[in-house]
């Protein structure tokens, strides 16, 4: 299992304690820095060569899983890209079990598709206050308080980010090619970025509902803004005292996909969130939403989510403790 950055260090030694017996938990260390602003696509290259230089330091492994945070979800998502394996194989029905093929009786055989990830079983991806649907505009980052002149200037001014500044508010255009994230929502000529995902056991969104000043909560659920819940519905539970919504694995895309290079020239927000959405939710995904509203670190959701550090961000060990119950090994 592959823990991103160093501020994964209170989680990691939680899972350590829960799995000891069945899980290698490694923080990676590959886009530390400075090195955050060399863009998805870079960093992505950085942490799947890292991965096999892992698996290759425990060549007993035979799943692997991801635990992401904020940029690290986009990064890995391009990791796993890179990672992806499919094979096939052929395997018989059974020793007893035969069908008639063309008027003759042979044995029924089937061709069985193997799905890996650096050569491993893909089991949980997971991501916390990731900008699946990237930052530009249309009320995904709160700091931006919803207002359109705000959230121009932060686009116009994303080159300040470097790289991963242009990619989150797709104003990148390399090659002609539409903006990264918006390539990442399907299997594209590059990469097959959905393949990838859609080989995991667990794909888990969790997502903060509010005081998350720098990913919205559609954008880090994977939901379009109508399709939020109701704050009303949101109830806190006893053992998870900051999770408020659990929504079991589902996709919600039934709509035609939107081409990306549909209306690309134009690089309207909306309709590329839109894209973005159609081609993310043809798969399930399970969505938590974690409030901590009321909580003394609400005001660090963005952290407090994770746990980032323990003396300032400790509301947010139920969230860890929720990840470690649910997580399939």
């Amino acid at each position: 299992m592959a823990l991103l950055a160093d501020d994964w260090k209170y989680a990691a030694k939680q899972f350590v304690k829960a799995y000891s017996r069945d899980v290698i938990v490694h923080c990676s260390d590959s886009n530390c820095s400075t090195l955050t602003f060399d863009g998805v696509d870079i960093m992505g290259t950085r942490l799947a060569e890292e991965v096999l230089s892992v698996i290759k330091q425990h060549p007993h492994l035979q799943k692997i899983s991801f635990v992401c945070h904020s940029l690290g979800g986009l990064v890995s998502r391009y990791a796993i890209a890179k990672l992806y394996e499919q094979g096939s194989a052929r395997r018989a029905c059974g020793e007893e079990m035969e069908c008639s093929l063309n008027g003759s009786t042979n044995l029924c055989v089937e061709e069985v598709s193997k799905r890996k990830i650096a050569g491993l079983e893909p089991m949980n991806f997971i991501t916390c206050a990731t900008p699946h649907l990237g930052c530009r505009g249309h009320k995904q980052a709160p700091a931006f308080c919803g207002l359109y002149t705000l959230e121009k200037v932060a686009s116009s001014s994303s080159w300040l980010l470097g790289r991963s500044g242009r990619h989150l508010f797709l104003k990148d255009c390399d090659e002609g090619k539409p903006p990264l994230l918006l390539r990442m929502a399907s299997d594209s000529e590059d990469l097959p970025f959905i393949s990838a995902l859609q080989s995991f056991k667990r794909r888990v969104a969790y997502a903060n509902t509010s005081f998350d000043y720098l990913v919205g909560w559609s954008t880090s659920s994977l939901r379009r803004r109508n399709e939020l819940p109701k704050c009303r519905n949101l109830k806190k539970g006893d053992k998870y005292p900051h999770i408020v919504n659990v929504d079991e694995a589902t996709s919600v895309s039934n709509q035609e996909e939107t081409p990306t290079e549909a209306k690309i020239n134009g690089r309207k927000s909306n309709e590329m969130e839109e894209a973005m959405i159609r081609g993310l939710t043809k798969l399930s995904w399970e969505r938590v939403d974690v409030s901590f509203k009321g909580s003394k670190q609400r005001y660090f959701a963005h952290t407090t989510i994770q746990v980032t550090n323990y003396c300032f961000n400790s509301d947010g060990a139920d969230v860890i403790q929720h990840m470690i119950d649910n997580f399939a090994v």
